[in-house]
């Protein structure tokens, strides 16, 4: 730890002011013990100020050797009792032979000296124990922060272990089919299955080279899902289709990456799989007040499914939003008329999450 004050210009600012404070307090003390001001009044204050101020200062290293979280109880004391004793005698004796080195010729030295010297001992002992008490509270203050900071710090290594927890959650079914559709095609449409792998590894590249602490635009994001749906439709041909609408001021809009995976990973899950008919999955997204409302809704069979979902996905998407945004993002689900519909609201200006 830093001396609490040479390490601030502010708390040396502070610092300075509350010594002229003292020192002012100290002659009018003086004035009462001597019952006039005298030419030695002004420089007993200066060096007063100047000698016990340094002396403080310095105090802050021996204060702070003591003090160690070891060090019991009576030894402490012992050791504030003998370095207060050491500082006020340091202080009386320089004080009183700077003064006679710099008025030599006063003749009302000794009487005023004299007149003074209980109160100047009582003055150093009342000093020396604000000293005290000001080093236990930067002390105190200092472990607080240093608590604050290493739990902030926890805090944000649980987040960032949640974030990749919630990440490695995205549906890893999906690859294995995905390969086991390029194992089919490299028999019955080898310049198909060519292409299946090179989308396969680009969209895998995206979802592996970025880290949860780095937002993406909307826009990569979209592309990243235009991969994914390409993917999905070589197994399953013209029963899946999709379709955007976009508004163009949405694109640039930074979010989690892989955010909406899941959610097209349910609709591809829950819809597509079931349904014995096409299914069209549709993304749409505007701006609304300071938020980017993206709706994502896709039709399904409305016939009982021996199938039940486990609402990991849906889960996963509220948990990140918690994590990245707090309250000011929200998701929303609805089912109408053989219509599933999530509807997310996530702010135009986001917060990274800090390290």
């Amino acid at each position: 730890m830093r001396h609490p004050v040479l390490s601030d210009r502010v708390r040396l600012i502070v610092w300075w002011l509350v010594w002229l404070f003292l020192t002012l307090g100290q002659l009018l003390l003086f004035y009462y013990a001597y019952g006039k001001f005298t030419v030695l009044t002004i420089p007993d204050g200066l060096v007063s100020l100047v000698v016990y101020s340094g002396l403080a200062l310095s105090l802050w290293y021996p204060f702070k050797y003591f003090n160690t979280g070891n060090a019991r109880v009576p030894a402490v004391i012992s050791n504030i009792v003998i370095s207060g004793s050491i500082a006020i005698l340091l202080w009386v004796l320089c004080t009183k032979y700077l003064i006679q080195f710099l008025l030599p010729n006063s003749t009302e030295f000794q009487a005023y000296w004299e007149a003074t010297f209980p109160y100047r001992v009582g003055t150093g002992v009342f000093i020396y124990g604000i000293i005290v008490m000001a080093y236990y509270l930067f002390v105190s203050l200092y472990n607080l922060s240093e608590k604050n900071a290493k739990e902030a710090r926890l805090e944000t290594l649980v987040k960032e272990t949640e974030l990749k927890m919630l990440r490695s959650q995205i549906n890893p079914h999906f690859l294995f089919n995905s390969l086991n559709s390029v194992s089919s095609l490299t028999i019955t449409d080898p310049d198909r299955a060519r292409d299946m792998v090179i989308k396969l590894s680009e969209f895998m590249r995206y979802a592996l080279s970025k880290k949860d602490e780095q937002p993406v635009s909307f826009r990569s994001e979209l592309e990243n899902l235009r991969l994914y749906f390409d993917i999905e439709k070589v197994r399953f041909g013209d029963k899946l289709s999709t379709e955007e609408n976009i508004e163009e001021g949405c694109l640039e809009i930074q979010m989690p990456v892989m955010l909406l995976q899941p959610l097209y990973e349910n609709a591809i899950k829950h819809g597509v799989y079931e349904s014995t008919e096409s299914v069209t999955i549709t993304t749409q997204a505007k701006i609304v007040d300071d938020h980017l409302e993206i709706i994502i809704s896709n039709n399904y069979d409305t016939a009982p499914s021996s199938r039940r979902g486990t609402g990991t996905g849906l889960q996963n998407v509220a948990r990140r939003l918690e994590l990245f945004y707090g309250n000011r993002a929200s998701i929303r689900t609805t089912k109408e008329n053989g219509i599933f519909t999530v509807t997310l609201f996530i702010p135009t200006v986001m917060n990274i999450p800090e390290k």
